[in-house]
């Protein structure tokens, strides 16, 4: 299972990150659990500055405005 963690102080673009990781994740048939960040210390220690971050498997891979579809459905297939 991969673990996605969105950071943002649930601001309507995390939102939106989230709400699609979970669909591409249910559209390729893979298990995930999102997690919504919004302490900003917990923010700030992942070095985003700009939100929402997204957190693969603890591994920094976004930040700053919704990422596209079609990089979210590379980082469920990866």
């Amino acid at each position: 299972m991969k673990t996605f963690k969105v950071l943002g102080t649930g601001c309507k673009n995390c939102e939106n990150t989230a709400a699609l990781i979970e669909e591409k994740a249910r559209q390729a048939g893979v298990d995930v659990k999102v997690e919504k960040v919004t302490d900003m210390a917990r923010i700030m220690a992942y070095g985003v500055m700009s939100t929402p971050g997204v957190v693969l498997d603890e591994k920094l891979v976004h930040a700053g405005g919704v990422p596209s579809a079609d990089k979210i459905a590379e980082w469920v297939a990866s």
